[in-house]
C-alpha cells in the first residue's frame, strides 16, 4: 500500500499535469483509468474521482439547505424594530392626566425609528408578532388611579389599573403579544380617572419590539 502511494506522489510531482479538487472530471490520467484498470495508482484516482463526485453533490445540497435560513436571518436583522421609552421629567415629583396620548420622550431604545417623541405613537415598520408592555405609577400626590389604556388604532388591546389603597404609592404593570400589520399605530391614552406621576427615575415606561415578522410567524 505505501508503494502505491509513493507511486501516485511521484506521479503528481513528475505529472505537466495537476488534479484539481473540486474539478469538472477534466483528468489528464484518464486514459490509465481505460487502459490499466488493475494500476493501483489509478484505482486511487478512480477512488479520488468518487469523493470529488460526493463533495460536490454533499457541498451543493448543505448550500441549498442554508440558504434559506440565512436569508431569513439577515431579513430578521436588516429589519430589526424595537423601543423602550420613559417620561423622563424632572427631579420634582409631578402629576399628570387624563389626556388622550401619553407622550414619552426619554427615549432609552428606538431601533428602527418607530417611536416619534412628538406624537408619543409607535407606528409599526412591518407586520408581525409584536410583545407590547406599558408601566403605569402614581403617588399620593394625586387622588386618581395609576391607569392606563393600550390601544392600536386607537383600539384598546388591554388595560392596565391598579386603584387607590393605603399606601402612597400604586403601580401597575401589562404585557401582551399581538400581530400588528405595517402602519399600525400603538399609543397609550389616560381615561377618565387615571393620572400618572413621575420624575426622573422613569416609573412610567412605553416598550415594544418585533417577535418574528410575518414572514417568519407563517413558518412556525
Amino acid at each position: 500500500m505505501r508503494a502505491i502511494v509513493l507511486l501516485c506522489l511521484l506521479h503528481a510531482a513528475f505529472s505537466k499535469h495537476t488534479f484539481t479538487w473540486p474539478g469538472k472530471h477534466d483528468y489528464p490520467d484518464y486514459a490509465c483509468l481505460k487502459d490499466q484498470p488493475s494500476c493501483g495508482c489509478c484505482l486511487m484516482q478512480k477512488k479520488m474521482m468518487r469523493m470529488e463526485s460526493f463533495f460536490n453533490q454533499t457541498y451543493e445540497a448543505m448550500t441549498k439547505y442554508l440558504a434559506k435560513p440565512k436569508m431569513a436571518l439577515d431579513d430578521m436583522m436588516t429589519n430589526r424594530s424595537a423601543f423602550s421609552v420613559g417620561l423622563n421629567h424632572t427631579e420634582i415629583m409631578s402629576c399628570f392626566g387624563p389626556f388622550p396620548v401619553i407622550k414619552y420622550n426619554n427615549v432609552f431604545l428606538n431601533l428602527g425609528d418607530g417611536y416619534n417623541t412628538d406624537t408619543g405613537i409607535f407606528t409599526v415598520p412591518r407586520c408581525g408578532v409584536y410583545s407590547l408592555a406599558i408601566t403605569v405609577y402614581s403617588s399620593s400626590i394625586t387622588s386618581l388611579m395609576a391607569c392606563g389604556n393600550l390601544l392600536v388604532n386607537d383600539q384598546v388591546v388591554a388595560s392596565v389599573i391598579e386603584r387607590k389603597g393605603q399606601d402612597d404609592e400604586d403601580s401597575a404593570t401589562v404585557v401582551v403579544s399581538v400581530k400588528l400589520k405595517t402602519g399600525d399605530e400603538v399609543k397609550v391614552n389616560l381615561p377618565e380617572g387615571c393620572a400618572i406621576c413621575d420624575d426622573h427615575n422613569n416609573f412610567n415606561t412605553f416598550t415594544g419590539f418585533l417577535l418574528y415578522s410575518d414572514v417568519e410567524y407563517r413558518k412556525m
